[in-house]
């Protein structure tokens, strides 16, 4: 299976995603000191999505960071799924996943279209032309930064910055705080606020259904999510970038694709 891993891989990131996000996907949110987080990488719609093997060429950077620890998660070539480490303390772990960059060429202007309609930058569209670009043959690169909150123990401790170039923090512990106001989160650029951009956000109820729906930053790059006990979320921002190509072929645009999933307490 290891060594079916990287065809495997290369199979799914070539099949189009331009409307898919990347998350990670732990099997339980909550875990006891001494227990394991397992957590598959997933890129799918509505939080469903194919788990995907660890595949150190197509990944920047992994760990768990959790107080003052940076814990290496251990991963070998072709596990999945991708995390599978022993938590042996209590606290808030931060999982952290960088994907290398990933290419795309689009063969369909409309696909271009619906995608930089659905994440809330159609202004692409009209640079597109202006900057004299075809409508078909074009690459675009991405890269794909998500987070994950996991409670081991009494789950104590708050998400911070973690020095991704695109993140979004909670602004306070799922956990532990009081959500009944909703959870800010701050979405963030090189380590700049993001404001007056879209955030989108997943929710899966405890029957299984899922809810989508979207919010907006303010100046500080904050916005506050409505929140239930006993549901998954994920969190999603993106950004588009233009690049100027100096041969062909180079790409013409680079996407950086933020996320966050944790899961609220059932009371």
């Amino acid at each position: 299976m290891r060594a079916l891993a990287p065809l495997l891989l290369a199979l799914i990131l070539a099949q189009p995603a331009r409307a898919h996000e990347f998350w990670i996907s732990p099997e339980a949110y909550e875990i006891p000191p001494g227990g394991q987080i397992i957590a598959e990488l997933r890129v799918g719609e509505k939080l469903k999505g194919a788990g995907y093997p660890y595949i150190p060429k197509r990944t920047a950077r992994f760990e768990i960071l959790q107080g003052t620890q940076q814990i290496d998660p251990d991963a070998q070539l072709g596990d999945r799924p991708a995390l599978n480490r022993e938590m042996p303390e209590a606290g808030l772990a931060i999982v952290v996943h960088e994907t290398a960059d990933n290419r795309l060429k689009y063969r369909d202007w409309k696909k271009f279209v619906a995608f930089t309609d659905h994440k809330d930058f159609a202004w692409a569209q009209e640079a597109h032309g202006a900057r004299g670009l075809p409508e078909t043959g074009f690459v675009e690169t991405y890269r794909r930064y998500g987070k994950s909150l996991v409670a081991v123990g009494d789950g104590d401790g708050s998400d911070r910055v973690v020095g991704l170039d695109t993140e979004i923090v909670a602004l306070a512990n799922p956990y532990t705080d009081d959500l009944a106001e909703g959870l800010p989160v701050r979405v963030l650029h090189l380590g700049a606020p993001r404001s007056d951009v879209q955030v989108e956000l997943f929710a899966r109820a405890p029957d299984g259904s899922v809810a989508v729906s979207l919010h907006r930053t303010d100046a500080e790059g904050m916005t506050i999510l409505p929140m239930d006990p006993g549901t998954e979320y994920l969190v999603d921002s993106v950004i588009i970038e233009a690049l100027e190509p100096s041969a062909e072929g180079d790409p013409v645009w680079h996407t950086l694709w933020a996320s966050l999933t944790f899961r609220t307490p059932e009371s």
